[in-house]
């Protein structure tokens, strides 16, 4: 019974320490390029049409949306490790494993943060924005795009750490 609870502890953790991180880390990238929300991602949710009037709470909502559904998968996979651990203090053990996840996947978006500042975005495919503003948009798409990377590394680190200790 023990197990259970456990692995339903990690699981509903992993979900709320990943939104919450989703919250933060989209109200970041939003104060980089306000655009890659209003042209990008506010259509590819549809979420000018949930009535949300806030900006910052659309982008809150989107932080949320992009990231529970992936620590799902993530948080179900360190639950079922969990429940082959024989340690008494698994779950302290698999709790630490999500932090380190999170932690991999903060470390990768400032990589993300570093490659997008120092490489070019190229042509211009949002043509109605500025150099300067093409630029910010395209640090914040690499910087979503190399914290999901951090976050599949981060799985891989976490369950090394899980099952070593």
């Amino acid at each position: 019974m023990r197990r259970a609870i456990h692995f339903i502890v990690i699981v509903i953790t992993s979900i709320l320490i990943a939104s919450l991180y989703g919250v933060i880390h989209d109200q970041i990238t939003y104060t980089i390029s306000n655009e890659y929300y209003t042209l990008y991602k506010f259509p590819q949710f549809g979420i000018n049409e949930w009535g949300i009037s806030n900006t910052r709470s659309k982008v809150s909502v989107i932080g949320i949306l992009a990231t529970w559904w992936v620590v799902l998968y993530l948080g179900l996979i360190y639950g079922i490790i969990s429940l082959f651990l024989k340690k008494r203090n698994s779950l302290k053990i698999t709790l630490k494993s999500i932090l380190m996840n999170i932690l991999t996947a903060i470390i990768f978006g400032i990589f993300g943060f570093l490659y997008g500042w120092i490489v070019n975005p190229g042509s211009n495919n949002v043509e109605f924005l500025s150099e300067e503003h093409l630029k910010h948009f395209w640090i914040v798409g690499c910087i979503h795009n190399f914290s999901y990377f951090g976050g599949l590394m981060g799985l891989f680190i976490g369950i090394y750490f899980q099952i070593k200790y």
